[in-house]
């Protein structure tokens, strides 16, 4: 069964690998291949490199590695800019996603970079307070000025917000300026099964659904249960978002972050806050590693007695759709 993740920091292992030949063709495109992958959508992620100007360093190396990724695979790969490249039966379309406003250096302009190299998706923050949101570090603060222009700017363009790691202020306040249907969550989890900052709450997710967006339920074990990471667990989360915002609005967000600290792309400090994040929990969600394990994940909810027609709109549906309507509709080539 065809799958479509919302979520997965790859980026980071292939700027690390840079030096290698064909890092993504190697590394990462069997694995997603094996988990009947057919959309993949790739966040830069630099919101932790310290000054603005390493930040921005940081941010267009991975949005290089990513078009690096997609020249060297292109008879595997297609790089989704417009909703006309959702879909492709023999390639697996690659999304460019921004996790963290802060690699556009203060200033709406600094978006004109990243759109120009087929940016599509824009998050907000990365848990701290930005000049453009709050993460959600600061829970009672929300989107600033400069972050409703950024909103207008992006949406305007015919990109997604993405409210993964925002402020459950900075949700609502995004909700309130952003055209329905423009909004997703990439990689979250709810809170009435697991209560953690990170996940949302059932007023979070109903108003999310009735704006047409979307969340990306997550396989990170922070998530789902650090004391019982485990496809089960995992499954109610599932189960609680379908009751709580509807089968149109639940889809996949695989965060499978241990892979790219196995690979040695995070250093000693990063590694010592993701383990401060994970509160010990280290390993793999038990069932699944990987993107190659998504069939594991379909039996699991098979198991829970998911039928077909539901599993189609969760694992890739959903959010293939949105993006097919969403984005801009003419073909884009991306400088």
């Amino acid at each position: 069964m065809r799958v479509a993740d919302a979520h997965t920091d790859l980026l980071v292992e292939l700027t690390f690998r840079a030096r290698e030949e064909n890092p993504f063709g190697r590394r990462w495109l069997p694995g997603l291949r094996a988990g009947g992958v057919g959309l993949q959508v790739c966040p830069i992620f630099a919101a932790d490199a310290g000054s603005g100007e390493a930040v921005v360093a940081r941010a267009r190396a991975q949005a290089e590695a990513f078009q690096r990724a997609v020249a060297e695979n292109a008879d595997d790969v297609v790089h989704v800019c417009a909703g006309s490249d959702v879909g492709f039966a023999d390639r697996l379309g690659l999304v460019l996603a921004l996790e963290g406003a802060e690699a556009l250096d203060g200033a709406v302009s600094g978006l004109d970079w990243f759109w120009a190299r087929g940016l599509r998706v824009v998050g907000l923050t990365w848990n701290e307070a930005n000049v453009f949101a709050s993460g959600i570090s600061t829970p009672e603060a929300g989107l600033t000025r400069l972050g409703r222009a950024l909103v207008g700017e992006v949406c305007g363009r015919g990109g997604i917000v993405d409210l993964a790691h925002a402020s459950a202020r900075t949700l609502f306040d995004v909700l309130e300026v952003a055209p329905e249907g423009r909004v997703i969550v990439s990689h979250a989890n709810c809170q009435a099964v697991f209560r953690t900052r990170r996940n949302l709450s059932d007023d979070q997710l109903s108003a999310l659904a009735a704006h047409g967006g979307l969340v990306g339920v997550s396989a990170d074990g922070y998530l789902v249960d650090p004391q019982d990471p485990t496809l089960r667990r995992l499954v109610d989360h599932f189960d609680h978002a379908l009751e709580v915002m509807g089968e149109a609005h639940v889809g996949l967000g695989g965060d499978f972050l241990h892979q790219v600290m196995a690979s040695g792309a995070l250093d000693a400090t990063a590694l010592r806050r993701v383990a401060r994040r994970f509160r010990g929990y280290r390993g793999a969600l038990a069932g699944l590693a990987g993107p190659q394990d998504y069939p594991q994940l379909v039996e699991a909810l098979r198991a829970r007695g998911y039928e077909p027609g539901t599993l189609e709109r969760i694992l890739s549906g959903n959010l293939e759709r949105l993006l097919r309507a969403m984005l801009p509709q003419a073909v884009v080539d991306p400088a």
